[in-house]
């Protein structure tokens, strides 16, 4: 018998590997770094906000697992390609890649400045691409395969009526940038996916879940375009992290999973 068939869980085991993550102060990376951690993977986490990074970086100390911190956005090439080289230099790979880094910015059109539209596009997308430039060609010269994870949004595919043209652009690109590297980078054993949420409980969306005539309304017009019926946690985004993350997925490349509770499927 098969080690994975023997202990299936196995299939979802990144014990010792390296994983690369952007925006790991943020809602979804700090909880992505944290959840690879606990699950014994050793991290580079970068971000902006350097006090921030520190408290994830102790956070996921506590796992017993090491931990580089990078303060820094990737904003340029150089800026992509010194993270990776951060996790090259401190563990000698890069197995694992997690873009959680990004932005939104709701404006009418005819309110949206190009210079708004364009930072949105530069944060989501662009800062995508490079990282996954910079951690494909790492991850080609090991000649061991790789993991890239990008972070998708139901509004790629959904549009909005509050103003989210930047948003919604952006997210379809990063959609689109996943299915052409999945098709790019399957020859090297790469897998390029990403995860896409609706509303799951973060500080930024922490009133919808709060009990205020507010947020009471909000759900009411949201949640029956969710077959699940609630809002989502940041443990249903654990899963398809892990996933997505492990060989579990070593057959699955340049799809979108969306962990919205159906919300798409409507």
């Amino acid at each position: 018998m098969s080690t994975w068939t023997a202990e299936p869980v196995s299939l979802f085991d990144v014990r010792g590997k390296v994983a690369v993550l952007t925006g790991a102060s943020g809602a979804f990376g700090s909880l992505a770094a944290q959840v690879l951690a606990a699950a014994g993977a050793n991290l580079v986490l970068a971000a902006g906000n350097a006090a921030s990074l520190a408290q994830v970086a102790s956070d996921c100390r506590k796992s017993g697992v090491l931990v580089e911190e990078v303060p820094t956005r990737p904003e340029t090439e150089a800026d992509a390609e010194s993270i990776v080289a951060r996790a090259v230099a401190s563990f000698g790979k890069a197995d694992i890649l997690v873009v959680a880094s990004g932005m939104n910015d709701v404006a009418p059109i005819i309110d949206m400045t190009q210079e708004r539209f364009e930072n949105v596009l530069n944060a989501n997308v662009i800062g995508s691409w490079l990282m996954a430039k910079a951690a494909a060609r790492q991850m080609i010269s090991q000649k061991q395969g790789g993991k890239i994870v990008l972070m998708s949004s139901a509004r790629g595919i959904l549009g909005h009526p509050a103003g989210y043209t930047a948003y919604c652009a952006s997210k379809s690109a990063v959609d689109g940038i996943v299915r052409a590297l999945g098709c790019e980078l399957g020859k090297y054993s790469i897998t390029v996916n990403a995860i896409a949420p609706t509303v799951f409980r973060s500080k930024l969306t922490a009133w919808m879940f709060e009990d205020t005539q507010r947020a009471q309304t909000t759900r009411n017009n949201l949640l029956p375009r969710l077959p699940l019926g609630r809002l989502g946690e940041p443990s249903d985004l654990a899963g398809p992290l892990l996933f997505l993350s492990s060989r579990a997925s070593d057959f699955y490349t340049g799809h979108i999973l969306y962990a919205d509770g159906g919300y798409t499927a409507g």
